[in-house]
This record gives structure tokens, C-alpha cells and sequence, in this order.
């Protein structure tokens, strides 16, 4: 009888032992920029995880893109491991150097995830020696985002911005500038996404598929320089300095467009007082053979730092709203404007 007790008592312990750490609430702290988009998104991907698992907490730290780099690349050139964060928000365009830099420090979930599902040029950028180490989020793609009332008031319709080159795209500005006294657009000399979207218009790069530099003998970059001189030149850009007097210039009504990555949609519709004044059409292309009406600028994913606390539940968190939820895709798309590259949302 008494040992009867014993073993009781003792499965009691276990048992209560086994619930108090299931019933351990853990945090997932996330690093990444933009309020109106990355954050929010994540915010709504927060909430729907902790209908499924209450016991998780967020942490999501928003800071400007530049200062999730800086921090970044400090504390892991540093090898401390505790002042990390267990999910970083990464612009595709940095993933290879990263990888490359600070090796052993992302979760290798190569088998955590079905990559096929995933748009193939997002998983190829977060691939390092046959090991896949982020999870896919947003497409980049680029749209000509324009306020309908400025440009019907300097005598155009949507018809006259489809499809235009550079050059005419001047001239509209020139006239906009003339009739409205709005800029075009605002350009901050000190960033390169213009530049960065007229050179992949025209399908090239500042490297070629070798790796190697592509510079001198580039006449896409060279066209590319040319143009940006002209629209700088031609007064329809306003200066500005970082991202929020980029954002502030059309928030505020001084520009009557912008031209970037469909991620500003989070940013446009802000500005609640000019809802209903937007539209968005296709990007001008450049006089050059190959150039087109399309572009791709910037476009993120999500990493797992290995040496996270709550490593493993932060991967599980990304598993069932980015690699599962079809709905949120959906949402985020309504709502933020977000184009995912998890492909079975599309079918939604």
C-alpha cells in the first residue's frame, strides 16, 4: 500500500511537473521596420498564433530598416549570443552576406518547412551550400502609385499614365509641377530604390550572373544614371532625407506620386483624409533595349536566430501562420497591400 502511494505521488509530481513547463509562458521577440506594413503584419500573424498557443507573448520591436542592420551586424560580429532577438526581418537583397558573414548564427530549416510551396527566387536567395535558412514573405514588386485628383487636375486621366516611358513620365511632372504646384515625386539622394528599380526594369545589376562587378560596361546602369540626373534636374522630385519625409511627402499631400515596391500600401492608406484619391498603374520603362513597364524593388523574409531562447517556437509560429494560414495571406493582401510568396494563397 505504501508504495502504491509512493508511485502515485511520484506520477502526481511528474505530471505537474510536465504541465507547469507546457504552461510556461514564452516570448518570441521579432525585429523589423515599417509600422504600417512589416509590423502590422506581424502584429496580425501574432495574434492569430496566440488564439492556437495563448501561452506565447510577442515582443515585436519596430525600428528603422537601417538600425535592424546596424544592430544586427554589431552584435553578431561581437559573438554575443543573448541580445538577439528570435526572429529578424531581412531584406532579400542582404540575406547572401549575412549567411555568408556570420555562419552557425540562423537555424538551418531546410527540413522545417516544404520550400516548393515558396516562390523558387525567394528560397534561392535564403539558400547557402544546399541549406535553406529563412522563411519566404513578401514580393516586391513595383507599381506607379499616383494621386488621382492632383494628376485629373493637371489635365490627365488614367489612360495617359499606362505604359509610358521615362521621358513622358517628365513631361507629366513637368506639367503637374506647372498646374498644381505638387512634385511628382520625392527622392532621397542618399537611397538607392530608384536606381535599384529602373536597373532591374531593364532586367540587370550592379554584378553580373557571375558574381562578378558589372559596372563599366553596363548600358543599362549607364542609361539608368542618365535618367535619375534628369529627373533630379528636371524639378518634378522633391529632396528628402530617410524614410519619413519620404513617406511624409505624399502623406502630406506635397507629392503626387511615388514610385516603389507595393509594400507602401501600408503607408499610403495611413493617410485616412485621402482615401479614395489613389491609384496605381504600371511603372514607366527606359529607352533601352529590354526595359519594361515592371520592376522589383526590395521584398523581405523571416529568420530564426539559432542561439534564441525560443528558438524552436518561433519556427513552429512561422510554420502555422506563414507556411499554413491562407486567410491571414488574404488579409494581409486586403489590408496591407502585401503580395506573398507562399503560392497556395493565390488560390484564395
Amino acid at each position: 500500500m505504501k508504495r502504491s502511494v509512493i508511485a502515485i505521488l511520484s506520477m502526481l509530481i511528474l505530471i505537474g511537473s510536465s504541465l507547469m513547463l507546457f504552461a510556461e509562458t514564452k516570448t518570441i521577440t521579432i525585429w523589423a521596420w515599417d509600422p504600417n506594413f512589416n509590423i502590422a503584419i506581424m502584429q496580425e500573424a501574432a495574434a492569430r498564433y496566440q488564439k492556437i498557443n495563448p501561452d506565447v507573448e510577442f515582443e515585436i520591436v519596430s525600428m528603422a530598416k537601417a538600425d535592424v542592420e546596424q544592430k544586427l551586424n554589431t552584435i553578431l560580429a561581437s559573438g554575443v549570443k543573448t541580445a538577439l532577438p528570435e526572429i529578424v526581418l531581412i531584406e532579400d537583397y542582404n540575406a547572401q552576406k549575412y549567411l555568408q558573414s556570420y555562419p552557425g548564427s540562423f537555424a538551418d530549416l531546410t527540413k522545417q518547412f516544404s520550400y516548393s510551396e515558396f516562390a523558387p527566387y525567394k528560397v534561392k536567395l535564403m539558400t547557402l551550400n544546399n541549406k535553406v535558412y529563412g522563411v519566404p514573405f513578401d514580393s516586391g514588386v513595383t507599381g506607379w502609385f499616383y494621386r488621382r485628383d492632383y494628376l485629373e487636375q493637371a489635365g490627365f486621366n488614367s489612360s495617359d499614365l499606362e505604359n509610358i516611358t521615362w521621358d513622358r513620365f517628365i513631361e507629366i511632372g513637368k506639367v503637374v509641377k506647372a498646374k498644381t504646384g505638387k512634385y511628382m515625386i520625392a527622392a532621397d539622394p542618399y537611397d538607392g530604390g530608384l536606381m535599384r528599380t529602373l536597373l532591374q526594369s531593364a532586367g540587370t545589376w550592379y554584378f553580373d550572373s557571375n558574381g562578378k562587378p558589372y559596372i563599366a560596361n553596363n548600358p543599362v546602369l549607364k542609361e539608368a544614371v542618365k535618367l535619375y540626373k534628369e529627373i533630379r534636374d528636371s524639378g518634378i522630385a522633391k529632396e528628402v532625407s530617410g524614410w519619413n519625409e519620404w513617406v511624409g511627402s505624399f502623406n502630406n499631400g506635397d507629392s503626387a506620386s511615388v514610385i516603389t515596391g507595393v509594400w507602401i500600401v501600408g503607408s499610403i492608406k495611413a493617410e485616412k483624409s485621402q482615401s479614395g484619391k489613389w491609384a496605381v498603374t504600371s511603372v514607366p520603362r527606359m529607352n533601352i533595349k529590354g526595359a519594361v513597364n515592371a520592376s522589383n524593388l526590395g521584398g523581405s523574409s523571416w529568420y530564426v536566430l539559432q542561439n534564441s531562447k525560443n528558438k524552436d517556437v518561433a519556427i513552429d509560429f512561422l510554420k502555422k501562420i506563414y507556411a499554413r494560414d491562407s486567410s491571414f495571406y488574404q488579409k494581409i493582401l486586403v489590408d496591407r497591400g502585401a503580395v506573398g510568396t507562399w503560392l497556395p494563397a493565390q488560390n484564395g
